[in-house]
């Protein structure tokens, strides 16, 4: 917000009357926007559809059926392994993530001596880079916004959704990421602080209500699949054109409504208490939603005071276009950790990287997938970040001590990416 009000004085020389109607007007012209609105509403939604997963047993069913009937889960290893897999195959929302993964997971990492921090460290170094890996999410849904802004400053003949398919094969941060923790996981790879992290003498004494998986499962399954049929639908028989906003934002839509009559006739769940539920989840998340306009806001003023064109003059002349991904990457890096918000920074960023991959004749998508690499990195360092404190919640861990064990492994994959954007700079 402070950063929007400072750039609409600039817009307005400083004269106040001018920017609080500049603020005012421009708040409407965004909210007048249909891929907005759908990207806030799909926000409320996926709060409204864990909500319920949670309200009709799903998440104590799923953890009955691991736990006791199949008993999957028989050492340390397999403690973490669950919150890896769980992180894997949950990448809705990386808060939602990382707040399944740590709940379903502790108990038993505590029963098999695994430290907290070392589960913290797993739910949060899987739940973004899947996240921003798989895009079926809010994620998706801004990047497709602010790309597609940009194509059209830029007047551009690419597909919005086809330059993000395209950066997340260069999204070398969290392909590496993921690589580091399984790695960590299967070899007990324990480095730096994370050697003298506390191991609780005692468990917690939880007891697990028999109830049906399908409940946790089912509503997520659906929303992934209605993801690609909006996708066909909107884009008139072609997945890769269609409005990744519209889809996300119907597949939740439709997810919740099913999800909710299934409940009804298989749980025996009245209608009124999952309506409720759902509107009092929604509620909840409104604060997400508010962040996510704000930060497409930012995005908007920085286009509008030619933030990126300007950098792109200025360094044109003494950048050397091979390092052009791994700046990227590093400023990135840097707002992320400061800001505690990938979101915001990929707002910031992408003008940037529009501009000067142009300026430069750069592949795009690499300067993109730098950017949201190094939005993953800054925010998994940062005390700040939403879903570094979420993580530390779930694990029930102390914020300080998961931020100095997970350090080193992020900053593993951080160096190992920087070199791998100069390499494909050379190469692209």
């Amino acid at each position: 917000m402070i950063g929007i009000i400072f750039g609409l004085l600039l817009l307005n020389d400083f004269n106040i009357y001018n920017t609080i109607y500049s603020f005012l007007q421009n708040s409407f012209l965004l909210l007048q926007k249909s891929w907005i609105l759908y990207t806030m509403g799909y926000v409320l939604l996926i709060g409204s559809l864990v909500s319920l997963i949670n309200f009709s047993g799903g998440v104590n069913g799923f953890i009955y059926l691991i736990n006791t009937q199949k008993q999957l889960v028989n050492s340390k290893r397999d403690s973490l392994l669950l919150a890896y897999i769980l992180g894997l195959v949950i990448f809705i929302e990386s808060s939602i993530t990382s707040l399944i993964a740590g709940n379903v997971a502790r108990p038993l990492s505590d029963k098999y001596k695994a430290s907290r921090a070392s589960l913290a460290y797993v739910c949060d170094s899987t739940s973004a880079p899947v996240c921003s890996i798989i895009m079926f999410n809010a994620w998706g849904a801004l990047m497709l916004g602010l790309i597609s802004t940009q194509i059209s400053y830029h007047n551009l003949q690419d597909s919005a959704i086809e330059i993000l398919l395209q950066s997340i094969m260069f999204n070398f941060y969290a392909f590496i990421s993921l690589i580091v923790v399984f790695v960590y996981i299967w070899f007990g790879l324990d480095i730096g602080p994370m050697k003298n992290a506390k191991i609780l003498n005692d468990t917690e004494n939880i007891s697990f209500k028999k109830s049906k998986p399908s409940y946790m499962v089912f509503p997520i399954v659906l929303s992934v699949v209605l993801m690609f049929v909006f996708l066909y639908i909107s884009g008139d028989g072609n997945i890769f054109k269609g409005s990744g906003s519209f889809s996300l934002f119907y597949s939740l839509l439709s997810s919740v409504i099913i999800s909710i009559f299934y409940y009804k006739i298989d749980a025996k769940i009245s209608l009124k208490s999952s309506l409720l539920n759902s509107v009092k989840s929604m509620k909840n998340m409104l604060n997400l939603a508010i962040l996510l306009f704000l930060a497409i806001y930012l995005g908007d003023i920085s286009s509008k005071l030619h933030i990126a064109t300007y950098l792109a003059s200025i360094s044109q002349n003494i950048l050397n276009p091979i390092f052009l991904p791994a700046i990227l990457f590093l400023l990135s890096a840097i707002i992320a950790f400061s800001t505690g918000t990938s979101f915001g920074t990929f707002s910031i960023m992408t003008p940037i990287a529009f501009s000067l991959a142009i300026s430069f004749d750069m592949s795009i998508a690499l300067c993109v997938g730098a950017i949201i690499s190094g939005g993953v990195f800054g925010d998994h360092s940062s005390p700040i970040s939403d879903t570094t404190i979420i993580s530390s919640i779930a694990a029930k861990c102390e914020l300080i001590e998961h931020i100095k064990t997970q350090l080193p492994y992020a900053l593993i994959a951080a160096f190992l990416s920087l070199i791998l954007f100069i390499l494909f700079a050379n190469i692209i």
